[in-house]
C-alpha cells in the first residue's frame, strides 16, 4: 500500500480508503460475517481510512463492531454529522455522542459536516455556537480533526474552504467529473491552502466499473492491462493535490483488486497517451455538452444566486447519466440548500449573457433547464429544504 501525508497534521493516509456506505448485505441489512472479511482483508493490505456516517444505515454500528476486536488502532476514523439535522448544540452534542457509541471508540479521527452546502448553512450553524463546540470536542479529544464533504459547483467549494481553518475536505472527483462540481480547480485550491483533499465517488457510484461494450473496448485494446475500475482509480491518485480516495468495497475481490491499482499509483503517472484514453472513454459515454457551457465562470456571481455553471452541467450530465441521475443531481446542487441556485431564479438581467466568451445566451437557456428539471420532484425538494434550513 502507498500513503500519502495529510499536510495540516503530518499523518500518513493510505491512498485507498474504505468507504462503509456499501458495505455487504443479507437482505435489507449489513451482512455483518462479508463487510468484517472485507475489513480485516482491507487492514491487512496497509488501508487505515475508514469513511461512515450518521445517516448510513447501520454502517456506524458495523463498523463500530469490527474496529472492537482489536483493530481500533489500526485505522483513522471518519464520520459526518448532518447540519440539516443541527438545530442547535444539543443536537450536535446528541448525534456526536451517537456515533462514540455506535463506533466504540472514544474519538473520532475525521469529522465532517455532511454534505456542507454553502457558506450560508455554515454561518447559521456558527450562529448557534459550532464553532465554539468544535474546539471544546479538540479539547475534549472527542473530535481530532474536523472538515466538510460537498457537492456542488467550484466557486461555492472555494468559499467554503476560505470560510473556515478547516483541517481537511472531501469531494467527488473522477474523470467525467474533471471539470464539474468542486473539480479539478477545486482541489487544486484545496492544495494550495494546505488541505488534505478525500476523494468520493471515484467510480461515480460504480458505473466507471462497468462500462458498456464501446467504452469498454476502449480499455480492452489498451496497451496496459486493467479492468476499467483501475484505470479509474489511477485517474484520481494522478493528481498531486489527492491524499485518499474512497471505494465502497463489497467484496474481497474488489478490496484485492483496487489495492493492486493503489500499489501502482503515483502523482502524475499516466503518460500522455493513457490520458488521451480517457477522452476517447469519455466520448464512447457520449459525454457531450447539451450546452455549450465550458465551466469557465466568467459569468458569476450571478445577482439571483443561480449557480449558471453547475446548472448548466447537471443538464449536460443528461447525454452521459440519463436523465434521472441528472435530474438527482440538480436538485442536489442547486435545490438542497440554505441559499438555492436553481435556474428559475434568474432574473433576465442579462449581465452574464454580455460576459460569456462563448456568446451563450444564458437566460434563454435557463428557462430551457427550468422546464426540463423543475418539475413535480424538484418542486418538493423546494419544500423540503425549506423546513429543513427554516
Amino acid at each position: 500500500m502507498r500513503y500519502r501525508m495529510d499536510r495540516k497534521t503530518n499523518c500518513e493516509l493510505s491512498v485507498l480508503g474504505f468507504g462503509c456506505m456499501r458495505l455487504p448485505k443479507k437482505g435489507a441489512s449489513i451482512d455483518q460475517r462479508a463487510a468484517e472479511e472485507c475489513m480485516k482483508y482491507a487492514i491487512e493490505k496497509g488501508v487505515n481510512y475508514f469513511d461512515t456516517a450518521y445517516i448510513y444505515p447501520g454502517s456506524e454500528v458495523a463498523l463500530g463492531k469490527f474496529l472492537a476486536k482489536g483493530f481500533r488502532d489500526k485505522v483513522y476514523i471518519a464520520t459526518k454529522l448532518p447540519p440539516y439535522m443541527v438545530k442547535s448544540l444539543a443536537d450536535a452534542e446528541r448525534i456526536l455522542n451517537t456515533q462514540l457509541e455506535r463506533l466504540q471508540t472514544d474519538r473520532i479521527d475525521y469529522y465532517l459536516m455532511h454534505m456542507l452546502p454553502d457558506t450560508a448553512v455554515w454561518r447559521a450553524m456558527c450562529g448557534f455556537g459550532i464553532e465554539k463546540w468544535i474546539e471544546e470536542k479538540k479539547q475534549e479529544g472527542k473530535i481530532v480533526r474536523v472538515g466538510f464533504s460537498f457537492h456542488g459547483s467550484s466557486e461555492a467549494f472555494r468559499a467554503l474552504v476560505d470560510i473556515y481553518d478547516w483541517d481537511f475536505c472531501q469531494v467527488q472527483y473522477n474523470y467525467l467529473d474533471e471539470n464539474s462540481q468542486a473539480g479539478r480547480r477545486g482541489i487544486e485550491y484545496a492544495q494550495q491552502k494546505g488541505l488534505p483533499v478525500i476523494i468520493m465517488e471515484p467510480l461515480r457510484g460504480g458505473r466507471l466499473a462497468k462500462l458498456p461494450p464501446n467504452a469498454q473496448a476502449v480499455w480492452d485494446n489498451a496497451d496496459r492491462k486493467l479492468t476499467a475500475a483501475q484505470w479509474a482509480l489511477r485517474f484520481v491518485w494522478n493528481h498531486s493535490a489527492v491524499t485518499t480516495l474512497l471505494s465502497g468495497m463489497n467484496s474481497v475481490e474488489q478490496v484485492e483488486q483496487n489495492c493492486a491499482a493503489a500499489d501502482m499509483s503515483a502523482p502524475d503517472s499516466l503518460t500522455q497517451e493513457e490520458r488521451a484514453l480517457f477522452d476517447e472513454v469519455k466520448k464512447q459515454l457520449g459525454v457531450t455538452n447539451l450546452i455549450g457551457c465550458t465551466g469557465c465562470g466568467y459569468c458569476m456571481p450571478c445577482g439571483a444566486n443561480v449557480d449558471i455553471p453547475g446548472v448548466f452541467r447537471c443538464y449536460n450530465e443528461i447525454g452521459c447519466d440519463g436523465y434521472f441521475t441528472a435530474q438527482k443531481e440538480y436538485i442536489m446542487c442547486t435545490t438542497l440548500k440554505r441559499m438555492p441556485s436553481y435556474a428559475s431564479l434568474c432574473q433576465k438581467c442579462g449581465a452574464c449573457k454580455k460576459k460569456c466568451p462563448q456568446g451563450i445566451d444564458i437566460p434563454q437557456e435557463l428557462i430551457r433547464v427550468k422546464k426540463k428539471f423543475e418539475g413535480v420532484a424538484q418542486k418538493t425538494s423546494r419544500l423540503a429544504a425549506h423546513f429543513m434550513f427554516k
